[in-house]
């Protein structure tokens, strides 16, 4: 148990621990995001759990890379990837040094600079649509690769920071497979969300690429 208020930063303790304790836990937590045109504030409602060397699904599973370097290092810390040439998402790094386990932030409810994500998501239909999805998420709060790396622990000013906030009730929260994840890596019950929140994104079964002929 963290004690302080809602606006208490989370200490690097709480991302010192397994993955899967750290993924449930950061559902209601406030995600802060400081950029040159002003703050942004984000209440987690869905995450994703990767276990670095025991997860297929993980960047991690095969060992250290270039791209990956930042999940083996200390917790607290942003791993932010560039994926299908077009989209970054952004993960926090949790477990010991080394362990190489994180957690993948999927959707939200963006509480402070709605006007600022309207601006990044102008195809969004709703508000509740502007950070539903890793990608969407990303994109709304104006992560890119310059953010790979920034310690999330070093105070409410920093790029990026989390805050306590208010968890959901453990009745809540809900648990099932990893959207588009496949192999040995798909049964894993690894996506957490919270109940009928409406920014929380629709789950999709992996679909392998056909090959062309």
């Amino acid at each position: 148990m963290i004690a302080g208020t809602e606006r208490t930063p989370l200490p690097r303790d709480f991302f010192d621990r397994p993955v899967l304790e750290v993924a449930p836990d950061l559902l209601g937590r406030t995600l802060v995001r400081h950029t040159a045109s002003g703050p942004l504030e984000l209440r987690l409602t869905e995450v994703e759990a990767y276990d670095g060397p025991n997860d297929p699904g993980s960047h991690a599973f095969r060992g250290r890379t270039p791209r990956n370097e930042v999940m083996f290092g200390p917790p607290g810390h942003a791993y932010v990837y560039f994926t299908y040439g077009m989209w970054h998402c952004l993960n926090l790094v949790c477990g010991p040094e080394g362990r190489a386990s994180g957690v993948l932030l999927r959707a939200g409810e963006i509480r402070v600079g709605a006007d600022l994500a309207r601006k990044r998501r102008i195809s969004a239909r709703y508000d509740r649509e502007l950070a539903k999805g890793p990608a969407r998420l990303a994109t709304a709060l104006d992560v890119g690769r310059a953010l790979n790396g920034t310690d999330v622990c070093d105070g409410p000013e920093a790029p990026l920071s989390v805050l306590m906030g208010t968890p959901p009730t453990p009745d809540q929260v809900r648990s099932g497979p990893r959207t588009g994840v496949g192999g040995d890596g798909a049964p894993h019950p690894w996506r957490f969300w919270i109940s009928e929140d409406p920014t929380v994104s629709p789950y999709r079964a992996h679909q392998p690429r056909k090959r062309r002929t």
